[in-house]
């Protein structure tokens, strides 16, 4: 009896009957035998996704497999991380006495693995150099990790036996949800991980041994509650993060030392921009620098907007929830909305725009020479996000979208979203960003028919391919009245950030019952375009304090120029250098505290102000500043008018004035 199992290039290998992934491996050569950490599984051709299995376990006939190494990039981090976890788990049983373990999965950058402490007992960061002086042990020693398939019951009882509360309740799930979704057949056995003197109730896969994990290091400890559950034990969460190689594991805690300085939450105190308070969770004050940059993102919108045939609107901050009943958020987003009664009637507060400029446009008889209709709205949204999520202005309950909404007739679809995906390349260009898009098609849940999914996600493929643009395809991630072409960048860390959007949505103005006279003098139903390309402009902020660490672009930063005396005496003249400036549009400061000229150059420079402008007895005689720029040294002197010649031509060369885009096209 033998098997075939299909190759990645499309050969086929013969195997005894009950061969396993090793001994894949070891008939395609003895390199890979001693690389192969697992392999990945296909049973079918639409199996896209596979199943990363144990090098041990028999495979199946007509399989399509991979070998897993650890060239094989994320699965294989994964699968070392995985791997990790259940070292650290290993090394914190060994320390402490009548400690529980609940689950530990690879995360994204890492792993962790929760645990309950026995009372009086308590872990912290203190505490990482002895378990990962455990840890390098059990990794040292190679241990195998080693599968085994047993009855339920017999696995419960053996978890029983060792007060491994959290383990029995697990198993007792597997079997209440066995068959869901399935056969219906019920849980006979369930798989345990053992490594060492430690055994887990999981279903991997791993690595052959404990030796692949390679570096690693424990992060960070927090609390977290059992399945999630506020009314459920707090547990002691670990975080840790492994790499193949020290230089790699190196190389990604610089990333991290790198991401902490950047934090926007510290720039925006060191900068002056904005603050939190506990009075007003998930909302940010903003100071008067903080407000500049805030503005000038707006104003850059409005200028964009106008530009390109959009009109400003204001609408309600609370509806009557009817109104969120017939667009559909009331089921998919009721649990996000602040919520309040007035007199008997209850109401929500906006957490997005879209159902509001639907009643806009519908208040209103539209002909077909009438659209396409653009409204643009940077109105203030809230969204009642759960306190554990709040960070920064990443992630806030009170915030404001460069918000868009397009009415058009269906001919019109392909040119509108044409021109939003051009508005938006513009607006990042601002910005020296790379974007990179991402299509995403109809989720499980959603409204509308098929007839529609269908005729809008085809009209999102055309254009993207009318303009050659190239995408991924993300399924099943489009919003639930409509799919969606998503804007990602990558910051100078590294790290992806989606920015804006661009949704297609035939079914809120179905909904909504909107109408437009056409040419044939009969109703018809426009089609709508959901548009954001900041997102919101609290996050955007956010992510741009990172990625430029604070050093705004020349044209948004809340002050472009520092008018600095030497002494007292030089005040007076350093004021009309200010005033000058200022008459010229140019944010400038003036720094006349009784303090030495190079304290005041370096908390300017502390400061991130693009340049500092000195002004002492020589200048005050020859009318001019002595000019020195952030990380750039001195420039020399020159008059105020050329400093101002050189700072617009800064502006406009750089390609950085908002406004200025119909300009820079010709």
């Amino acid at each position: 009896m033998s098997i075939t199992v299909t190759l990645p290039d499309g050969e086929q290998l013969q195997l005894p009957d009950g061969a396993t992934g090793a001994d894949a491996a070891a008939a395609i050569g003895p390199g890979l035998a001693r690389a192969a950490l697992a392999v990945e599984v296909r049973l079918g051709e639409g199996d896209d996704g596979g199943e990363v299995r144990d090098l041990a376990r028999p495979l199946p006939d007509g399989a399509r497999i991979a070998i897993v190494t650890r060239k094989s990039g994320t699965s294989a981090l994964e699968l070392i991380r995985h791997d990790a976890a259940h070292v650290l788990a290993t090394a914190v049983t060994d320390l402490y006495d009548g400690v529980k373990i609940s689950i530990g999965p690879p995360i994204e950058d890492g792993f962790y693995y929760d645990f309950e402490f026995p009372p009086g007992t308590s872990v912290s960061e203190a505490d990482f150099p002895k378990i990962e002086e455990r840890m390098r042990a059990h990794v040292k020693a190679a241990e195998p990790f080693e599968r085994q398939d047993v009855p339920v019951a017999q696995a419960r009882e053996r978890f029983v036996s060792e007060h491994q509360d959290y383990k029995v309740e697990l198993i007792d799930d597997l079997v209440a949800n066995a068959g869901e979704g399935g056969d219906g057949s019920p849980l006979t056995t369930v798989s345990l991980y053992t490594n060492g003197p430690f055994t887990d109730l999981c279903r991997g896969p791993h690595a052959p041994t404990t030796g692949t994990v390679g570096a690693f290091k424990l992060r960070s400890v927090a609390g977290a509650y059992w399945r999630g559950d506020s009314t459920r034990t707090m547990l002691t969460r670990i975080y840790g993060t492994s790499f193949f190689s020290k230089a790699d594991l190196d190389e990604y805690l610089e990333r991290i030392e790198q991401a902490k300085a950047r934090d926007h939450r510290k720039l925006g105190r060191e900068l002056g921009l904005f603050t939190f308070s506990d009075v007003s969770p998930g909302a940010a004050f903003w100071l008067p620098a903080g407000t500049s940059v805030f503005n000038a993102l707006v104003s850059m919108s409005r200028d964009m907007g106008s530009e390109r045939g959009y009109s400003e609107v204001k609408t309600p901050q609370i509806y009557d929830a009817e109104l969120w009943r017939i667009s559909g958020h009331w089921d998919k987003y009721k649990e996000h909305m602040f919520l309040v009664e007035s007199e008997g009637r209850q109401m929500g507060v906006k957490p997005m725009n879209c159902p509001g400029h639907a009643q806009l446009f519908g208040m209103s008889r539209h002909s077909y020479r009438d659209l396409p209709v653009r409204y643009f709205e940077p109105g203030l949204l809230h969204r009642n996000e759960a306190s554990g999520v709040l960070h920064g202005l990443l992630r806030v309950r009170h915030f404001a979208q460069d918000d868009a909404h397009i009415f058009c007739t269906e001919e019109q679809v392909e040119a509108e979203v044409r021109g939003a995906l051009q508005m938006a390349f513009d607006t990042y260009a601002l910005f020296d960003f790379d974007v990179r898009l991402e299509l995403s098609t109809r989720p499980e849940k959603r409204i509308g028919t098929d007839e529609m999914w269908d005729r809008a996600e085809g009209k999102l493929v055309s254009t993207l391919d009318e303009l050659g643009l190239s995408y991924e395809l993300n399924p099943g991630d489009g919003a639930f009245y409509g799919p969606k072409i998503d804007m990602h960048m990558t910051d100078s860390l590294g790290r992806s950030w989606q920015l804006g959007t661009v949704q297609l949505d035939y079914s809120m103005p179905d909904r909504f019952g909107l109408t437009y006279t056409g040419a044939d003098n009969q109703e018809h139903r426009p089609v709508m375009i959901h548009r954001a390309l900041f997102g919101s402009y609290e996050r955007f902020i956010g992510i741009m304090l990172e990625h430029y660490a604070g050093e705004l672009p020349l044209w948004l930063a809340p002050v472009q120029a520092m008018v600095l005396p030497v002494s007292d005496r030089f005040s007076e003249y350093g004021a009309s250098v200010r005033d000058t400036l200022r008459g010229a549009g140019l944010r400038v400061e003036l720094d006349d505290r009784s303090e030495s000229i190079g304290r005041k150059i370096r908390d300017a420079e502390l400061r991130k102000i693009h340049y500092m402008l000195v002004v002492g007895e020589r200048e005050e005689r020859d009318g001019s500043v002595s000019v020195r720029e952030h990380r750039g040294g001195d420039l020399g002197d020159m008059s105020a008018e050329s400093f101002i010649e050189r700072v617009e031509g800064e502006l406009y060369s750089s390609a950085l004035t908002p406004g200025k885009s119909s300009e820079r096209r010709a």
